[in-house]
């Protein structure tokens, strides 16, 4: 009787060994994948503050592409999270209450500088990576154009006429 629970729980054991494994390999390959940008105006070696393709239609197909390769896994397809990490389609959302257009403009700057710094440097908190750095990975034109997608899905904030 003893053996049957034995062999009973080593076969459980390696049924949810497997099914773990297998979920492991959901997400495929986890290694940053390259992005060719050979068809964007090159930006050269100074990083920007400003996303330069805001708007342009070639970086956000690349952009699209991009980061369905690199941050859907983590970030959620089309930029909606499921939880584990911040959802993108926000990012910028504070900016569209600004009234006054320069400070709205300089919202979009300032967020533009942290998507920036957080995709080149990756987020660490307490000795645990929350994100890889992606600098030496992903190009600046690569990075842009991952902005650029991200601005066209956008979660738009219901703005009172009232206000």
């Amino acid at each position: 009787m003893k053996t049957t629970f034995q062999q009973t729980a080593l076969q459980l054991l390696i049924v949810s060994s497997t099914l773990f494994s297998l979920s492991a390999f959901a997400h495929g390959d986890v290694t940053p994948q390259a992005v060719d940008t050979s068809t964007l105006k090159p930006l050269g070696e100074a990083w920007r503050e400003e996303n330069p393709y805001r708007g342009d239609k070639e970086a956000i197909r690349i952009g699209s592409s991009a980061y369905g390769q690199n941050c859907a896994r983590c970030h959620g397809l089309e930029a909606v999270s499921g939880g584990i990490a911040p959802d993108l389609r926000k990012l910028d959302r504070d900016c569209f209450t600004q009234k006054d257009e320069a400070k709205k403009q300089a919202c979009y700057k300032e967020n533009d500088v942290y998507l920036l710094t957080s995709v080149r440097h990756g987020k660490k908190r307490n000795g645990a990576v929350y994100m890889p750095p992606f600098e030496g990975i992903l190009s600046q034109e690569a990075i842009w154009s991952i902005k650029s997608y991200l601005e066209t899905v956008r979660d738009m904030p219901v703005v009172s006429a009232n206000k």
